[in-house]
Parts: C-alpha cells; sequence; structure tokens
C-alpha cells in the first residue's frame, strides 16, 4: 500500500532540508593570515565571528581568502607606504596572483586626503588610487575601521561562486616576466631595477657573472650586497 505523507510532515521535512541547505550556505571558508596581523583587531574580529583561521608566513599579502589575496592597509600606512614607494612594490608582487584586493582601512577615522598627511597633495593621493585601479587592474576597497575590514572578509570567505584555492592561485608569467620576478627576488631590487639589469645584460646568467663596478650603475651601494649574496655558501 503507498503510504501517503500528511501535508504537517512534508512541512516539517521541507523546513529542515531548507535549514540544512542554510547552514550549508553559511560555512564559510578558512581564512589564511599572516602572523604579523595576529594582534591585530581585525583578526580578532574574524575569530569572534568563529570562522576558521589559520595563522602562517605570508611572502606576500595580509590575508588569503579562498583563491583571494589580500593587502591591508590603515590610512597612515597606506600613505606612508605611498611616500617610501613601498607600496609599489607590494603592488607588483600582488599582481602576480589572479585574484587580488587592496582594502585601505580607517577612512572614517582618518582623512584620506588630509593636510596632516606629511605634506602630500591630495590630488596626488588620486592619482595613486586612480593608478592602481586603472593601470595595475587592482581593485580597492575603503572600509571605515578594523570591524569594517573583517566584515569584508567574513562575507568574502562565505562566498561560493569561485573554486576554493587556499594557496591563492599565481597566473601563469610570461617567459620575460619570470626573469624579472627571479631577479626582485634580491633585497632591494624592484620592477624598475630588474627591468633595467635585465636590458643591460640581457639574461640572469649575465647579471650574476657582471663585475660588481657594472652592477653598482643600476644598483649603487646595493651592488655590494647583491655580489656577497650571489658568493655566499650555503
Amino acid at each position: 500500500m503507498k503510504t501517503v505523507k500528511s501535508p504537517i510532515m512534508l512541512d516539517i521535512f521541507s523546513k529542515r532540508n531548507k535549514i540544512k541547505e542554510k547552514k550549508q550556505e553559511d560555512k564559510a571558508e578558512k581564512i589564511i593570515i599572516d602572523y604579523r596581523e595576529k594582534n591585530s583587531l581585525v583578526a580578532s574580529y574574524i575569530i569572534k565571528e568563529g570562522l576558521e583561521v589559520e595563522f602562517k608566513e605570508l611572502k606576500i599579502g595580509d590575508y588569503i581568502v579562498m583563491d583571494t589575496i589580500i593587502e591591508r592597509k590603515t590610512v597612515s600606512d597606506f600613505i606612508s607606504s605611498m611616500i617610501n614607494q613601498r607600496l609599489l612594490k607590494q603592488i607588483e608582487e600582488i599582481k602576480q596572483y589572479e585574484n587580488k584586493l587592496i582594502i585601505v582601512e580607517g577612512i572614517s577615522e582618518k582623512e584620506l586626503y588630509g593636510e596632516e598627511n606629511s605634506g602630500v597633495n591630495p590630488n596626488a593621493i588620486r592619482g595613486f588610487l586612480l593608478s592602481i585601479a586603472l593601470k595595475h587592474k587592482i581593485p580597492l576597497i575603503f572600509s571605515k575601521n578594523s570591524e569594517d575590514t573583517a566584515k569584508f572578509i567574513t562575507i568574502l570567505s562565505k562566498k561560493k561562486d569561485k573554486e576554493i584555492n587556499l594557496n591563492a592561485k599565481k597566473k601563469t608569467l610570461g617567459k620575460k616576466e619570470q626573469l624579472q620576478f627571479i631577479i626582485e627576488g634580491f633585497p632591494g631590487i624592484g620592477p624598475k631595477k630588474a627591468r633595467a639589469l635585465l636590458e643591460k645584460f640581457g639574461s640572469i646568467q649575465n647579471i650574476i657573472l657582471a663585475p660588481t663596478e657594472e652592477l653598482r650603475e643600476i644598483l649603487g651601494v646595493k651592488s655590494e650586497q647583491i655580489r656577497e649574496i650571489i658568493e655566499r655558501k650555503y
């Protein structure tokens, strides 16, 4: 005999399935956090949300959420790293990854274009932001404070429209980019100097074999440090 479920039973099962589906949708992926962010308020808020995190040393970026690498900058840090050009190097580094994001944090706490920002012209800051978005193709998000940053990261960790990859997938580098990437691994050598070395010497082998005097033409006093690294015993 065929069993017919009552409308009440069907409703109960339907609700159970919806609750189960909702839990699966809300399940967040593990967030990888650079160990230097361990004592930050952002990390604290993320942990408070009950999300799974792992602290490890990240060579590039501050957070990895699924296949997205995130560089977090407070307003003060953004301005200072813009002035000393450290941010340019970080931008070149995170460009190696297909999915990247820069979060500028604290716009409700500190004026991004304020006169107190080491005398930097507000239009220079605007121009730099445009360069990041248009020239380097890196999305920018502006958060109010640490808690707001944590909320952005939390929401991203629950997104299901991308394949999960906790190691952040690198894009395939061209042959010239591969050579430049290797040269940029030396301390104090950014994209500009790496390109200058490769254009002058033609190959990594020629750079390694070049006399210190010739390296000095491009690297200045850094040439001695590079030579010491090349000749250093393991």
